[in-house]
């Protein structure tokens, strides 16, 4: 039984080994998707039609992401075609110079070399010992160090390719009804190869124009996306995903498998196409697209006019000052200056994918000068998009404690009840009011005793006050706080 198992391995290795590899290349595709993550995943679906056999074949896919993950490959018939795949391996180390010298240690190669006076080229035989750090040549009556010429090879080694790519071994039968088909004949067969691969990229970038009133922008969204997987994508159909998808972080130390089995302010186009799946969204361009390796490209996502936006001048306080006592709390403060709009509106009113947003706004010569950016995360529809922009100059504030009484201790002698008063002054030296806000963080439990305008709570832990100063002019703001803590 042993014997008869030895033989009938011995028999399946000669039939791979007699198999010949046949090539497919991109020129065979007859689609290509292109799904990319904002996280340096993307998933590639490239459609071929590949010449097969009915049986056993082996298949070079050619033209793949240097950065696929292998594990992830799924070969599968459009056919109907029954397919089994037996093998295969993902072969990245590509040809280079110094790849050949490596691959070709202790195997012999010819020395030309030119006669410097003649110019006759001639040759002599040597063996490559090493080719580490230089090369190490062993010649009938010598060895010597360094390339002393060209250096002629036989052959490239089998595992060197000159592109990224996925051998598969796999049997194939005909579907049903379709006829007989002798083993050995070629026929044509649909296939598709899916796999998810890094090296792929994609971002939100958004310019948006303010207007002179200030009090609406144009806003348009482009999306900037990277390849440096290794390969081309031509005439593919492009989509990308928009939220945080998780993934599986790889154990440390774990080696990739090498095999495995069967497992700036133009009119921006139309917008993409959005919609959902899952607790994600997709967005995918209306028309094919090439993303060439090593290219970065722009298409454009969204294009919105009249979008309303408010402007908000904005003192930002801190709790630390109302449980001691400190007296001075800051001279010409600077109010950070911000702009609200809503995700709502004729074209816009779409989940909108976390990135930057930058504002123009142009000068009295009608030159769009560039006034700010920030960060905005994934947007659903309808929420509030509110932006820091920088900080105001015409806008300062001087801020003090003006009283502070401790009223009780806390248990030994820890907290207790505290009540402090603050004065801030606000001026304005703009041609125009304004409404500054100033926010105060309160710790514990707390109590505005007294105020020189009402104020409102933020939520439980924060004070408001919309305070109106007028054109170059000043106005005083002051407050009285009890708190327990």
């Amino acid at each position: 039984m042993k014997q008869s198992l030895v033989v009938l391995a011995l028999l399946a290795a000669t039939q791979v080994h007699a198999l010949e590899e046949r090539p497919s290349t991109s020129a065979e595709q007859t689609a290509l998707a292109v799904t990319i993550y904002n996280s340096d995943l993307a998933l590639v679906k490239d459609a071929r039609k590949v010449r097969v056999n009915n049986g056993d074949n082996l298949l070079a896919w050619r033209d793949v992401s240097a950065r696929m993950q292998p594990e992830t490959a799924l070969l599968r018939s459009v056919d109907g075609k029954k397919l089994t795949l037996l093998e295969q391996n993902f072969d990245f180390d590509l040809l280079t110079p110094q790849k050949l010298l490596e691959k070709s240690v202790g195997e012999a190669v010819r020395v030309i070399r030119t006669q410097p006076i003649t110019g006759v080229e001639f040759s002599e035989q040597a063996t490559i010992l090493a080719a580490n750090e230089g090369v190490v040549l062993q010649f009938k009556d010598r060895v010597e160090t360094g390339v002393p010429g060209r250096l002629g090879f036989g052959a490239v080694p089998a595992t060197l390719r000159d592109r990224p790519t996925l051998s598969m071994l796999f049997n194939t039968e005909a579907p049903v009804n379709t006829g007989y088909l002798a083993t050995n004949a070629l026929s044509e067969t649909g296939m598709e190869l899916s796999y998810l691969t890094g090296g792929l990229n994609w971002k939100a970038d958004y310019v948006a124009e303010l207007s002179s009133k200030e009090d609406s922008i144009d806003l348009n969204g482009w999306v900037t996306l990277t390849n440096i997987s290794g390969t081309a994508y031509p005439n593919a159909r492009l989509q990308l995903i928009a939220g945080d998808v998780n993934r599986v972080q790889p154990e440390r130390g774990r080696m990739p498998q090498t095999m495995m089995k069967a497992m700036a302010m133009a009119d921006a186009a139309p917008q993409m196409q959005e919609e959902s799946l899952f607790e994600y969204h997709l967005y995918t361009l209306d028309r094919l697209t090439t993303l060439l390796d090593r290219q970065t490209k722009q298409v454009a996502l969204l294009s919105a006019q009249k979008v309303k936006t408010d402007k908000e001048f904005r003192f930002q306080g801190a709790d630390w000052y109302y449980t001691g006592q400190h007296g001075e709390l800051g001279r010409k403060l600077k109010p950070s200056v911000y702009m609200e709009f809503s995700n709502k509106g004729d074209n816009l009113g779409i989940p909108l994918p976390k990135g930057v947003i930058r504002v123009y706004k142009k000068d009295s010569s009608g030159r769009a000068q560039f006034i700010g950016e920030d960060h905005i995360d994934h947007t659903a529809k309808g929420e509030m998009i509110k932006l820091k922009l920088g900080e105001a100059f015409d806008i300062t504030a001087d801020k003090k404690q003006s009283d502070y009484q401790k009223i009780s201790a806390g248990f030994n002698n820890r907290g207790g009840v505290i009540e402090s008063a603050y004065v801030m002054e606000i001026r304005n030296a703009k041609t125009e009011k304004i409404t500054a806000t100033v926010i105060e963080p309160m710790p514990g439990d707390w109590q505005v005793v007294q105020e020189s305008q009402p104020h409102k709570k933020g939520n439980a832990h924060t004070a408001i006050w919309d305070v109106t100063v007028p054109a170059e002019g000043k106005t005083t703001l002051t407050w009285r706080v009890r708190t327990k803590y």
